[in-house]
């Protein structure tokens, strides 16, 4: 027999990690998806949400593009002859042309890669990454104005619409 109806619902996120200091430090540009190579721990640990994207950085090195810093949290199933590094440099997976634009505005533009946020798609991990330029000091000072007065807004709304 088969069974009607839709597709199962996942209660679950599918994303796994933010860098919520990235949107305060920079100015987004444009945004990038990639894929991430992993090892079979990495993919546990991740399972788990063993993950911090919060001091990490993209770089560029001989037309190839690493997550570096992104500290994945082994598990302690981890095989004790294998020692396992959290910090390792993780190679993303980019088509040639997304590379070479990327190196262009890096170079020519100076702007930086900071990645955003790291979720499954699928069974794939994926690494969300911005071409963004460094905020400065008055830029960060006009953005906590702005939270500031979309929180104080809110609450005058909700009181007046009680």
């Amino acid at each position: 027999m088969s069974k009607k109806g839709g597709k199962k619902s996942k209660s679950n996120s599918s994303t796994i990690a933010l860098n919520k200091k990235a949107r305060y430090e920079y100015e987004f540009q444009e945004k990038f998806e990639a894929g991430l190579s992993l090892q079979g721990w990495e993919v546990k640990a991740i399972r788990q949400s063993k993950v911090n994207l919060t001091d990490s950085y993209i770089f560029i090195r001989k037309g190839e593009v690493f997550l570096v810093a992104c500290n994945i949290t082994p598990l302690s199933t981890v095989s004790t002859h294998f020692s396992a590094d959290p910090l390792r440099g993780r190679k993303l997976l980019l088509h040639r042309k997304e590379i070479d634009r990327l190196v262009g505005a890096v170079d020519k533009k100076s702007l930086t890669l900071v990645p955003v946020s790291m979720y499954w798609k699928k069974a794939w991990v994926k690494v969300e990454f911005a071409l963004a330029k460094g905020k400065k000091m008055y830029d960060k000072r006009q953005t906590e104005k702005d939270r500031d007065w979309s929180r104080d807004k809110s609450r005058i709304m909700k009181h007046y619409s009680r």
